[in-house]
């Protein structure tokens, strides 16, 4: 599930659109505002940004715009690994459509948490798609407590194993959205018995292209050793995402 075996970003992108398009978007949105300091950058951060007392106002907007923008390098990329680590899965089981709605209203589930426990002040501002990823461990919880047919046991600690870390550099790190991540949390799990009706459990097979089709299938007598031989390969990408993944968290701390 969170072992990735595409052989290119372009057949990435195929199999994956709308996880792709948000990493885009991301993405761009850092490069106008960060890195290209564009006037229109200034006005998208200025109108996207989570901020209590203009939603107060009735910016209501501001509650989904701030899933997309971040606040630096890190920020961006922190979110966007975890999204292509976490996303793919959960976009094949559910279909676009469904992860769409999932990730959307997670998102919206912690802002709006932020807005109600956070001060209503002109100074309280937040930005980032944490609740919407939170909200995606929000959805594998459930599926470990209530749908185990769609994942195994190892994938299953691997989802335990970030979300105690993440929870814990949660609550230790400084300038955290501590309510947008327990509430996109909460959204997520809450989302859980209605977004995982009808799905399927992930399969790298359904990711094979329809002219990788049998007929063009060969008898190949080493397959099982080259089979263990990805298997640690891609254990040892998925380890190494991960340690990058904690190493962006602490650097941003100084950042």
């Amino acid at each position: 599930m969170f072992i990735r075996t595409e052989r290119s970003i372009k057949e990435f992108i195929q199999l994956y659109p709308v996880v792709s398009v948000i990493v885009i978007i991301h993405l761009l949105l850092f490069v106008i505002i960060d890195i290209l300091s564009l006037q229109i950058g200034n006005l998208i951060y200025q109108w996207g940004v989570g901020n209590n007392f203009y939603i107060n106002q009735g910016e209501y907007w501001r509650l989904l715009t701030s899933i997309f923008l971040h606040a630096g390098l890190s920020h961006t990329l922190f979110n966007s690994l975890a999204l292509i680590l976490f996303g793919p899965a959960l976009e094949q089981m559910l279909g676009k459509f469904k992860f769409v709605a999932a990730y959307v209203l997670a998102g919206l589930a912690g802002n709006l948490g932020t807005y109600i426990i956070e001060p209503t002040m002109f100074d309280t501002i937040y930005v980032g798609a944490s609740g919407a990823i939170y909200g995606l461990f929000g959805i594998y919880i459930y599926m470990m407590l209530f749908q185990k047919h769609l994942i195994d046991s190892q994938n299953a600690r691997i989802v335990v194993i970030i979300l105690v870390i993440g929870l814990v550099m949660t609550f230790l790190r400084p300038g955290i959205n501590i309510a947008a991540h327990i509430f996109g949390f909460i959204g997520g799990f809450a989302l859980g018995p209605l977004i995982l009706s009808n799905a399927k459990a992930f399969s790298v097979w359904r990711n094979q292209r329809s002219d990788n089709s049998a007929s063009t299938a060969q008898f190949d007598p080493n397959r099982w050793q080259k089979k263990r031989t990805n298997k640690k390969i891609m254990k040892r990408i998925l380890w190494t995402a991960f340690v990058i993944l904690v190493v962006l968290g602490i650097v941003g701390r100084f950042l």
